[in-house]
């Protein structure tokens, strides 16, 4: 079964920037076709879809976030990554990674990061 489990700091100061990692198990990210995304959650809040990654490599991101997000992936060590620059108190969320790969869907646990001084 494939499974998908975050990993970051849960706590990043305002202005710097946050780091996550999406690690796949259970089956191969390279096969077929695969978009690799990552969502949010603020508190009281929908879900906000931030950006993808497809299997041909090109990254496509919310038109709010894209000036300060970057998607990148290493298909090698099943990995997928999430960069968000000069962070502020509104980017506390859950964060989420999600993986669709030949014609299914899967989601990660989440993780919580607060941004806070």
């Amino acid at each position: 079964q494939v499974q998908l489990q975050e990993s970051g700091p849960g706590l990043v100061k305002p202005s710097q920037t946050l780091s996550l990692t999406c690690s796949v198990s259970g089956g191969s990210i390279t096969t077929g076709y695969s978009a690799w995304s990552w969502i949010r959650q603020p508190p009281g809040k929908g879900l906000e879809w931030m950006g993808v990654i497809v299997s041909y490599g090109s990254t496509y991101y919310n038109p709010s976030l894209k000036s300060r997000a970057s998607i990148s992936r290493d298909t090698s060590k099943n990995q997928f990554s999430l960069q968000l620059s000069s962070v502020t108190p509104e980017d506390t969320a859950v964060y989420y990674c999600k993986l669709v790969l030949r014609g299914r869907e899967y989601w990660g646990q989440g993780t919580q990061v607060t941004v806070s001084s």
